[in-house]
């Protein structure tokens, strides 16, 4: 039988809900009618210097679920969620020996951090428009384990905040959009490196996107035996 038990809640709803989380990059992020809002400061056309990561500084536990809700507010651009994220050789994220991070992506699935990331509404190149994919990749690598289909349409046709789920539990990572399964994955500790466990969750968004976040999050998920 299992057990969650809500260890972590965030409405980000004013700034005074983001005042401890750590932004590499640079950003805009405002609060319009009570959720989070953010998109780029810096022009496009840096590439990924235009991009950026805003991380909550809590070491969460290796079973997890993860749920917040969100909603685009225009359609180029790219969406990511890194978790269970930790320095090489069991350093923290944030140990000041780690090489600086400033929203570069080759940091962060090359760099000096291991972690799983999930890529969704993907709308930044051409192809990515045309066939709308979720995507987990685990790292240090660029290991693409799962994909699936992402459900979530154009921001012309957006009505309201879609819940995003995430559960990761003894290597497996399942992931839901409203719901819906997208994608299912068993980590077996060996082809791509050891299991990660405990760490911390970041949110990445791409130039020149614009999105909206509310309602964050986090249960630890264990399993009690049953009483007979």
């Amino acid at each position: 039988m299992e057990s969650a038990t809500l260890v972590y809640e965030n409405a980000l709803a004013c700034p005074n809900d983001i005042r401890s989380f750590i932004l590499e990059g640079e950003a805009k992020i405002s609060f319009e009618q009570g959720h989070m809002r953010m998109q780029n400061t810096l022009p496009r056309s840096l590439g990924q210097k235009a991009n950026f990561v805003l991380w909550c500084p809590i070491t969460f536990p290796a079973d997890i679920l993860i749920q917040w809700e969100f909603r685009p507010l225009s359609d180029i651009g790219l969406c990511m969620l890194f978790f269970a994220a930790n320095g090489l050789d069991g350093k923290d994220l944030f140990d000041p020996s780690l090489a600086p991070r400033t929203g570069e992506y080759v940091q962060y699935y090359d760099g000096d951090i291991n972690a799983f990331h999930i890529s969704y509404f993907r709308r930044k190149e051409p192809d990515e428009r045309v066939f709308h994919t979720c995507n987990l990749r685990k790292s240090k690598g660029f290991h693409l384990v799962a994909q699936g289909a992402d459900p979530i349409p154009g921001a012309d046709d957006i009505k309201n905040f879609y819940q995003i789920t995430l559960k990761k539990q003894a290597g497996q990572i399942q992931f839901f959009i409203n719901g819906l399964s997208i994608f299912s994955y068993q980590d077996d500790g060996h082809t791509y490196g050891p299991l990660l466990g405990s760490g911390k969750i970041g949110f990445r968004q791409l130039a020149p996107l614009t999105a909206e976040y509310r309602n964050f999050k986090v249960y630890s998920l264990n399993i009690k035996e049953a009483i007979l």
